[in-house]
């Protein structure tokens, strides 16, 4: 049995709402949203780890982390809150509930590249624990598109992973 969630409006995503995650995905990354076909495959693969927030029938927001097979790393691959709704705290809500579910699994770090002028970002991420782990990395997504690689460590080594839930 899982816990309980800690924002009752955030939960797994559904696949009829993948038009609705494309459309929010579109306007909050204007210039690099994610092509329809590269969301199916992030639901596809990662589909515990992709969290949407609605209130009644609007999207409000979404989170999406991807872990590796061992599970030692879940990168953040992408957060969205519609543009309306920034600065009320649910994109905080939104990375809590994903932190909290990675430490249930068992992820021993959680890793993300944010735009360094992004600083809302940056500052919401710093007030979660997450710390840069180097210097600004240039190109990191192609060239002119320097990243910020931030990672927050999800539990203390040598501790034994917590019981896996079906």
């Amino acid at each position: 049995m899982s816990d309980p969630p800690s924002d009752p409006n955030i939960r797994p995503a559904q696949e009829k709402e993948l038009p609705e995650l494309h459309r929010l995905d579109n306007e909050v990354f204007e210039f690099s949203p994610f092509p329809y076909f590269v969301l199916r495959q992030h639901f596809d693969a990662h589909g515990d780890h992709l969290l949407v927030r609605y209130a009644g029938e609007s999207l409000q927001g979404y989170v999406l982390f991807a872990t590796n097979s061992d599970h030692s790393v879940s990168w953040c691959l992408s957060l969205a809150v519609a543009q309306d709704l920034r600065g009320r705290g649910l994109g905080r809500k939104l990375m809590l509930e994903a932190l909290r579910r990675l430490r249930r699994d068992g992820v021993h770090k959680a890793r993300l590249a944010v735009e360094p002028a992004n600083t809302a970002a940056i500052t919401l991420y710093r007030s979660l624990g997450f710390l840069p782990e180097e210097g600004v990395r240039k190109d990191y997504f192609g060239p002119g598109e320097d990243r910020l690689i931030m990672a927050l460590e999800l539990r203390v080594r040598g501790t034994p992973d917590p019981p896996r839930t079906p």
